[in-house]
């Protein structure tokens, strides 16, 4: 029940967890765009603002500039503090630590993988293929920044299976930190369909070896998966810094 002494952005505020709630974002989702917001809730973008400030500070939302607004992964304090904060400031003041981000999940996922395999209940395994089947579907949509959120849930959904609770978190912080860090090559990567289908396959073995108890190949078909995914973004950041170089060329008027 809304508080009839609240503030309207309080208000506002009430109805955002609402349409949160009644769409089934979950922690690390990307929310629409302010402008389709607004009109989905018939409000102004400025008092949308507000409330999405107050949920902000309560937690729930992060703003990432450029980037959107995003369900917050709800991160232990220990996460946050000994993991997240400092490699944060890592990446603020070198770029290239997302590289180190990405090997250190060769180790972490190989564990999640492996555990996953042994582990998983039933309910554990629905989650899955939900989640797969959600890579699969967004696919279609041609979306790519929606496709790179799939993908994160089923990786996540992988970690949860390991019943691992260290191994979790941390996998949770570094989704938290990739996703501001490697946004733009993610959904570069998303949109190609040759990838794409390279992503869905691996994915797709992944799961089996999940749901049959395999715990060595979950392992080895993760550490290719991520190699693959690790190289491929490596090339897409390459690119992109070759492209900003060619706009910098002297006396080209036309760049």
């Amino acid at each position: 029940m809304i508080d009839p002494t609240a503030s309207a952005a309080e208000h506002l505020a009430v109805r955002l967890r609402r349409y949160i709630d009644q769409h089934k974002l979950t922690p690390g989702m990307k929310l629409p765009a302010e402008r389709q917001l607004a009109a989905e809730l018939g409000v102004s973008r400025s008092s949308l603002r507000e409330a999405m400030q107050q949920l902000a500070s309560s937690g729930l939302l992060i703003s990432r500039r450029g980037g959107g607004t995003w369900l917050r992964q709800q991160l232990a304090p220990w996460a946050e503090q000994r993991i997240v904060a400092p490699v944060r400031q890592l990446l603020q003041d070198d770029p290239d630590y997302r590289y180190d981000i990405l090997e250190a999940r060769h180790a972490i996922e190989a564990s999640t993988a492996w555990y996953a395999a042994q582990r998983a209940t039933e309910a554990d395994k629905e989650r899955l293929r939900l989640a797969f089947d959600a890579t699969l579907k967004l696919t279609e949509r041609d979306d790519p920044d929606l496709a790179a959120q799939a993908d994160v849930r089923f990786h996540l959904a992988i970690a949860e299976a390991s019943h691992n609770l260290v191994l979790l978190q941390t996998m949770r912080g570094f989704f938290e930190l990739l996703q501001s860090s490697v946004l733009q090559s993610r959904q570069r990567m998303y949109s190609q369909p040759t990838i794409f289908a390279r992503l869905t396959e691996q994915h797709q073995r992944l799961l089996d070896a999940i749901l049959a108890g395999e715990a060595e190949t979950a392992r080895r078909t993760v550490m290719e998966h991520l190699g693959f995914v690790h190289a491929t973004l490596k090339s897409l950041h390459e690119d992109e810094a070759r492209q900003a170089r060619s706009t910098r060329l002297p006396g080209d008027d036309s760049l």
